[in-house]
């Protein structure tokens, strides 16, 4: 299995016109054979001082994926590719975590 966690920072304000487009492109993402989880997450609210706070123009995607092919498989994928197009101009900055399990 193979994770990914991607922080995407999105010009200031623009953070939920990115998760609109983002929301409409998961059902295509969750049809692609080998997604296991592939979603978005921001801060949680109420957590106290111990939280590291994203702030409000950032969201990450949390993904897991049956195998490195399927992830490399969803990179390459149209879908994708029609998502960048329409969202290139909003996101300041992308991080992305490819990550293996540790044991």
């Amino acid at each position: 299995m193979i994770h990914v966690i991607a922080i995407i920072t999105a010009k200031p304000g623009k953070r939920e016109e990115i998760l609109t487009a983002f929301r409409a492109n998961m059902p295509a993402v969750h049809a692609e054979q080998g997604c296991i989880e592939y979603g978005p997450a921001i801060d949680a609210e109420g957590i106290g001082r111990f939280q590291t706070p994203f702030g409000p123009d950032t969201f990450l995607v949390i993904e897991k994926w049956e195998s490195p092919e399927a992830l490399k498989a969803h990179a390459a994928a149209p879908h994708m590719a029609e998502y960048a197009a329409k969202t290139k101009d909003l996101i300041a900055s992308r991080v992305i975590h490819v990550l293996s399990p540790a044991g």
